[in-house]
């Protein structure tokens, strides 16, 4: 069984940990950046990988 790259995505706003996702490390080399909603902020906005 292949290991689950699991990323946590943090908002660029409120700096909350809101989603997790998977990304194929092989790939892709950057970091993660997807504009998405956020609860805390209740708007769209981005969200970055995080450590």
């Amino acid at each position: 069984m292949w290991p689950v790259n699991l990323v946590k995505m943090e908002c660029s706003e409120c700096h909350r940990i809101n989603y997790y996702t998977r990304k194929n490390k092989k790939t892709i080399k950057d970091r993660l950046e997807l504009k998405k909603f956020c609860k805390f902020c209740k708007k769209h906005v981005l969200h970055k990988e995080t450590k």
